[in-house]
């Protein structure tokens, strides 16, 4: 039978068990054309020297990662950010190509040594999360994995050279680089309620994209490569459903097993009750030697919950369940450092919720956290049906009118925009690149027929490699614990976008092959259960526990300084009114996170 424990989590819960290992091994890389100078303040370790060049790599004191490196290999040196699943296939890849390594060497040697050797065929075998940085002859090479499970961000310094970095705050410190404020980011933000692509907020820093070698070159030209994206309709027409769905079960175990930590170690699964994280809570307990141990969150009795089902899922699969219940007054207490912990603001109120699931498992001493993100934008869930439906409806044929849906579709701020930023900012913005820009390639890709695919393409792109993925890296990260995604496996997603639309959205079915894949593993009802999602009380908390802050925040003087937001519509946002509709309190949510994110990143 499955353990179950039911406690309150506080700030102190994560300290109750053994401390899980933490590397603080963030990393910032400087290009410095100029002659040797010191490292940054806070940074601890030096430059130096490869190809005639210098190169300032730095550990960054007190931020957690997982970091590899300097190390050098043909006369190119790298370090980055890697975790490599697939180690024994990368290093039998490099011996068939005659360029064997030592079987021990770090995964982030491994990685360089396989984009030397085989190029970009090294880096789409590469299983794994992964950023690295390559000080390539005068060029500056980073790399970001397939789905953008880690990232960096790059721009240039005052004297010519590049700035690199996993932490987007050592870029804010630096003196050498001019870091205010994007005002066209900041209406990105209020449009999706995350950063969809390259932009940051801080002006003239750029992520990253995922799947992608980027060059920066000393005369300031940024080469992109790209090495691996999904192909729609690559798998043979003559397959049945069941082929398809017996082809997925098959990668599915495979990327879950390899996401196991080695040695029989305890694993954690985050079980929401929803089929994506009980399907991988059931492949871990069935492929995992060790004892797994699940974790769900509940915000009191009262609310809608899913502990139903993640309880039955919990006991049918045999592990130790734990639900931890977060009061709006933790959420409250703890907003402003969780925001902090993130390179972008997130508009997601489960924020402050997940990192306290972070610190559960790190308090049990376990290192790998596993969870069910990347089934709806892999395999087509109900984020999806506004745009077919309007689809059907549409009498303006443009590309443009498709994007402008999109956008619509997430229902946060962008309607509001004329009526929320006061009239300075929107001067500002009017000759500012549009947020369509961000989604428009996607949904006019002419290699993916199906507009489903298209949808599902941009969500992978968009919200799962910088959103999804990247809230899990840093919040799993902060507590020495690695967050992984197997439904983000490369592979899973190939064979995703290989599967015809009408399996993916079977009549009204959501997600239907993935269901067909798993449903011999988990009760019907948990399976084939309409979708309904964890119910976060956000406007309770902005009514309660958080009134105060938001109050102090939104319309205190430093909000007012920075001039973004008309005070009468914040005003009347919180009381309720204005063109808010449903979920009227994750607007609210928005500009509180926003507000938050900019204090601590002293903008």
């Amino acid at each position: 039978m499955a353990e179950l424990r039911q406690e309150t989590t506080t700030r102190a819960a994560a300290a109750s068990g053994r401390a899980a290992p933490r590397r603080p091994a963030r990393y910032a890389v400087s290009s410095l054309p100029a002659p040797a100078r010191t490292p940054e303040p806070g940074l601890v370790a030096g430059p130096f020297e490869a190809a005639g060049r210098r190169l300032s790599a730095a550990l960054l004191a007190g931020v957690p990662g997982c970091a590899d490196g300097p190390f050098t290999v043909d006369g190119r040196t790298a370090v980055g950010e890697v975790t490599l699943h697939n180690r024994d296939e990368l290093l039998a890849a490099l011996s068939a190509a005659g360029r064997p390594a030592e079987p021990s060497c770090p995964d982030g040697e491994l990685l360089l040594r396989c984009w030397l050797a085989l190029g970009a065929d090294g880096l789409r075998a590469a299983d794994g999360m992964f950023t690295l940085a390559v000080l390539d002859g005068p060029d500056v090479v980073l790399v970001r994995d397939h789905v953008g499970a880690r990232t960096a961000f790059h721009c240039r310094t005052a004297d010519g050279g590049w700035a690199a970095s996993s932490s987007l705050r050592a870029l804010r410190t630096r003196p050498d680089v001019d870091t205010g404020l994007d005002l066209a980011a900041v209406r990105s933000f209020l449009t999706f309620a995350y950063l969809p692509g390259e932009e940051t907020l801080l002006r003239g820093v750029h992520e990253l994209l995922p799947g992608r070698v980027t060059r920066l070159r000393p005369d300031g030209r940024v080469d992109v490569e790209v090495f691996w994206e999904p192909r729609a309709g690559a798998a043979e027409g003559s397959l049945t459903a069941r082929q398809h769905a017996e082809g997925l079960r098959e990668l599915l175990e495979r990327a879950v097993a390899r996401r196991l930590p080695e040695g029989g170690r305890e694993v954690a699964v985050l079980l929401s009750g929803g089929v994506d994280s009980s399907l991988v809570t059931a492949l871990a307990a069935r492929l995992h030697g060790g004892t797994v141990r699940t974790y769900s969150i509940s915000f009191g009795a009262e609310l809608p919950n899913e502990l139903g089902y993640s309880g039955l899922v919990a006991a049918h699969c045999g592990t130790a369940h734990r639900v931890l219940t977060v009061p709006g007054e933790q959420v409250a207490a703890r907003l402003a450092d969780t925001v902090a912990l993130l390179d972008s603001p997130v508009g997601d109120p489960l924020t402050v919720p997940n990192l306290m699931l972070a610190e559960a498992v790190a308090g049990d001493g376990i290192a790998v956290s596993l969870n069910g993100e990347g089934g709806d934008p892999v395999f087509g869930g109900p984020k999806n049906l506004p745009m077919l439906v309007f689809e059907l409806m549409r009498e303006d044929g443009s590309a443009r009118a498709r994007a402008d849906a999109y956008l619509h579709t997430y229902r946060k701020c962008w309607e509001d925009l004329p009526v929320l930023l006061t009239g300075e900012a929107l001067a500002a913005l009017e000759a500012a690149p549009h947020p369509r820009r961000h989604v428009e390639p996607y949904l006019d890709d002419r290699r993916m027929p199906s507009l489903l695919d298209q949808l599902l393409h941009c969500n992978l792109r968009t919200k799962g490699a910088h959103h999804i993925l990247t809230k899990v890296e840093r919040l799993t990260a902060s507590q020495g614990v690695q967050g992984r995604s197997p439904l983000f496996d490369r592979r899973v997603v190939d064979h995703a976008f290989a599967t015809p639309p009408a399996l993916k959205l079977r009549g009204t079915e959501e997600k239907w092959i993935l269901k067909e894949a798993v449903r011999d593993l988990l009760p019907d009802t948990v399976t084939y259960r309409p979708k309904s999602g964890m119910r976060v009380p956000v406007q309770q908390w902005l009514r309660g526990p958080l009134s105060e802050l938001a109050t102090d925040l939104l319309l205190g003087p430093t909000a007012r300084a920075r001039g973004l937001f008309r005070a009468d519509t914040v005003e009347t946002w919180m009381r309720g009114g204005g063109l808010l509709l449903p979920r009227q309190g994750g607007k609210l949510w928005l500009l509180l996170t926003l507000e938050l994110w900019l204090r601590a990143y002293d903008l």
